[in-house]
């Protein structure tokens, strides 16, 4: 895997977390109040920071075999959960994912609470709901960049990788301090999908002693075959859903 696959893979796939993080703090600064949100925004960062620091090194002590065994079938889930989501979305069984919805509906949440102070935190709420929310898709960033990092021995690449996606994703927020609702998050979390599962299905492979033909020629052939399943399952059920959501003219009005 080259050097270049890796940082797009682990930039895009936390890109995605990144977007979902910086709505929620957006909203807890934007409602509630900054200074909490901010606290609880650094608070989650030095938890990520402690985490990365014990995880590190406990992650390269596993053998190479076991490691991509384990982290190939946590990859499946992942990528396989994200791609049926995708596939649902392209096809219209389920509702695009929408920041701006989301984060009008975090707005509205956060407004309704009352205020409280602890810890020399002006607005419990806010500092907690910027906490939790940085803390659950920081997980998956720090996941993502330790596990891609470590099967291909390049973990200072993937942490620059994760590292840019997060700063440009916030930058961008803290830029014009709304949801980043341009942000094509659909299509992203398709791509990241096909990816993932690909990635999953080669190092769990690799992991289970299984030699693939062309060794890493072997995984983009992967990545085609998955999107190129993928958009057939999106073509499919469109042709299924279409039929059922037309009304022949002979009932409108009889209803």
């Amino acid at each position: 895997m080259s050097g270049g696959a890796l940082f797009l893979a682990v930039f895009l796939a936390c890109a995605v977390e990144a977007v979902e993080a910086t709505t929620i703090v957006l909203a807890a600064g934007t409602a509630r109040d900054w200074r909490s949100a901010t606290s609880g925004l650094v608070a989650a960062l030095i938890t990520l920071a402690v985490l990365i620091a014990a995880l590190g090194p406990a992650l390269s002590a596993v053998p190479l075999h076991a490691l991509r065994l384990v982290v190939g079938a946590l990859l499946l889930v992942f990528g396989l959960q994200w791609l049926r989501k995708a596939i649902l979305r392209a096809s219209g069984y389920k509702a695009l994912h929408d920041e701006a919805q989301i984060y009008a509906d975090e707005i509205a949440a956060a407004r309704d609470v009352p205020r409280q102070r602890r810890l020399a935190v002006p607005d419990w709420y806010a500092f907690t709901l910027a906490f939790k929310g940085v803390v659950l898709e920081g997980l998956e960033v720090v996941f993502i960049a330790l596990t891609f990092g470590t099967n291909q021995h390049n973990l200072p690449l993937a942490s620059l990788a994760a590292g840019a996606a997060v700063v440009v994703v916030a930058g961008v927020g803290v830029a014009v301090r709304a949801p980043l609702a341009r942000v094509p998050e659909n299509s992203m979390k398709f791509v990241v999908g096909v990816m993932l599962t690909a990635f999953g299905t080669f190092w769990g492979a690799e992991g289970a002693d299984a030699s693939w033909p062309g060794s890493d020629a072997a995984l983009p052939i992967l990545v085609a075959s998955y999107a190129i399943l993928a958009f057939g399952l999106v073509a499919l059920l469109r042709r299924r859903r279409e039929p059922a959501s037309e009304v022949p003219l002979s009932l409108v009005g009889q209803r």
